[in-house]
């Protein structure tokens, strides 16, 4: 029996518009906020918002695999991996994962500083193409840096995805670092104006 706090799940293929409006109902927030890169915003887009209920993360996941398929498709024969950044990442590239059959990895913002003293989770070898999941992309500087992260252990990055891209520099910074760039939504999908 259904649970009557269920909520219809939209079909990615058939509503993506649909779909770019619950995300939207679900994580915009206005008033004023500092982001990341230190800039100040009106408005707030709360990842785990939509990223935590299963009837939004569902068909955002099915539109990252299949972004993802699409990047991995040059690298035929080789180990795919997907990766996704502490903390909005993880539940990302997690359901990807499952959706994919394919193992995660989970990059830290730092090294921790005990037990394995590991900046990524998860099993990585040289040589391994990786897609690498952002939730919302504003500068593009964490992907960079979560890049690098993977590029140094010896993985080959195919792209990196974000579920929403704020339009203020992310594809330009991705790009600029030489790895392909792809957002699910962008800031105008979602209908968020200043």
């Amino acid at each position: 029996m259904e649970s009557q706090h269920a909520t219809a799940r939209p079909n990615p293929s058939q509503a993506p518009n649909e779909l770019a409006a619950a995300v939207a109902d679900a994580c915009l927030l206005r008033g004023t906020f500092t982001l990341r890169s230190g800039r100040t915003s009106s408005y707030y887009l709360d990842k785990y918002r939509f990223s935590t209920r299963p009837e939004l993360l569902g068909p955002v996941a099915d539109l990252l695999a299949e972004r993802a398929r699409v990047l991995f498709e040059p690298h035929a024969g080789k180990t795919h991996r997907l990766a996704g950044a502490e903390l909005g990442g993880i539940p990302l590239v997690t359901a990807c994962a499952l959706r994919l059959g394919l193992p995660a990895i989970f990059v830290r913002n730092a090294k921790k500083d005990y037990g394995t003293a590991k900046q990524l989770e998860g099993e990585l070898n040289p040589g391994d193409v990786v897609v690498f999941f952002e939730d919302v992309a504003t500068s593009g500087g964490q992907a960079v840096e979560a890049v690098k992260v993977l590029q140094d252990a010896g993985a080959t990055v195919a792209g990196v995805i974000t579920t929403i891209d704020r339009q203020e520099g992310a594809r330009e910074t991705v790009e600029a670092a030489g790895v392909p760039f792809d957002a699910i939504f962008t800031k105008a999908d979602l209908g968020v104006n200043e």
